[in-house]
């Protein structure tokens, strides 16, 4: 069977994607028979892929990532060019007449961001696919979602503590799933309240986050590292640590741009993400001292260590100490970690 998981809200693809693994089968005999795959990968290897009978098990699994925003982007890349344009439809056309025709014993999961509905590879595999877009939360949205999760982890929440939630933590779902779930624990059977959300939702963490970008940005190696371990020891999991990062260098690249644009604060903070004035105030501090190149840099050294950690690559722990040594000592990326 083919899924087409797609949308801005990753939190919740990595929840869609744990359900299928979940009933596929024994997640043991999965493990053998999991094949994960990057967007450059050829229509023969798809094939291959897919075409390969599980080991000791029913079904195999094959999770594809990026591989309708590679088809997007070249849409776009090579419209007018008539050549360019019949190399690009046969292209589409051999990956969607082989993923039309899987094998009964194959799961395969396409995992992208946010996806045009006008994407030719979507389209051509649509009638044949499982499709389900995750875009991210709206403002009732996410209230709503903050109420379900408490209520599943067993616990109650005022409106007003929903809204304060909503102001602190915004609309990262992987942030806000380990604040709700501290917040319930805390609790203890009562009712959450905002006196609750201020006490428990501590910007500790997140001090810490600017603290460790500022020493990576500066290249500053020793800082970076000691910065990394303390976070470890908060209790901070490396897949909140890259998301928190993230998030840093996005907003700091935000910002920076708005800046340029002669935007004044005031209209910066109505931005979403921007909108506390400690996340405001760092921010602002920060974008004077760093150029855009470097910036970048960095986050797309944060896309390569996630893809290593969630393609098995490397363990989480150690896919950070290596990214943070070598980003804080300026050094080239590690093939490795490609």
């Amino acid at each position: 069977m083919l899924h087409i998981l797609i949308g801005e809200d990753d939190y919740s693809i990595r929840q869609a994607l744990e359900e299928i693994k979940k009933g596929i089968g024994d997640p043991t005999a999965l493990m053998t028979n999991t094949t994960v795959l990057d967007a450059q990968l050829t229509p023969e290897q798809l094939q291959n892929a897919c075409s390969t009978v599980p080991f000791l098990a029913e079904k195999r699994l094959v999770i594809v990532e990026g591989l309708l925003a590679r088809s997007e982007a070249k849409d776009k890349a090579k419209t007018g060019r008539k050549a360019a344009q019949n190399e690009r439809e046969e292209e589409y056309q051999s990956i969607a007449t082989s993923l039309k025709q899987l094998p009964p014993f194959t799961e395969l999961v396409l995992v992208d961001g946010k996806i045009s509905s006008s994407n030719p590879l979507l389209r051509a595999l649509a009638a044949v696919a499982q499709v389900r877009s995750f875009p991210r939360l709206n403002d009732a949205g996410l209230r709503a979602w903050i109420e379900r999760r408490v209520k599943t982890a067993g616990g109650s929440i005022s409106p007003r503590a929903v809204g304060m939630l909503v102001r602190f933590v915004g609309s990262n779902l992987w942030l806000m799933a380990n604040e709700v779930d501290k917040l319930v624990l805390f609790a203890g059977g009562r009712r959450i309240e905002e006196e609750d959300v201020g006490e428990v939702v501590s910007y500790a963490q997140e001090a810490s986050v600017f603290a460790l970008v500022d020493a990576i940005v500066e290249f500053r190696a020793g800082a970076a590292q000691g910065w990394l371990q303390q976070l470890l020891r908060q209790g901070a999991v490396p897949s909140y640590i890259l998301v928190m990062l993230a998030r840093q260098v996005q907003l700091l690249l935000r910002v920076k741009e708005m800046r340029r644009q002669g935007m004044p604060r005031s209209e910066i903070q109505g931005r979403p993400g921007l909108s506390s004035d400690f996340v405001l105030r760092k921010a602002l501090e920060q974008t004077g001292k760093y150029s855009t190149s470097r910036l970048r840099e960095i986050y797309h050294r944060l896309l390569e260590a996630d893809l290593a950690i969630k393609t098995g690559r490397y363990d989480g722990e150690l896919a950070l100490n290596i990214l943070v040594a070598e980003l804080g000592q300026g050094a080239p990326p590690a093939k490795a970690m490609r």
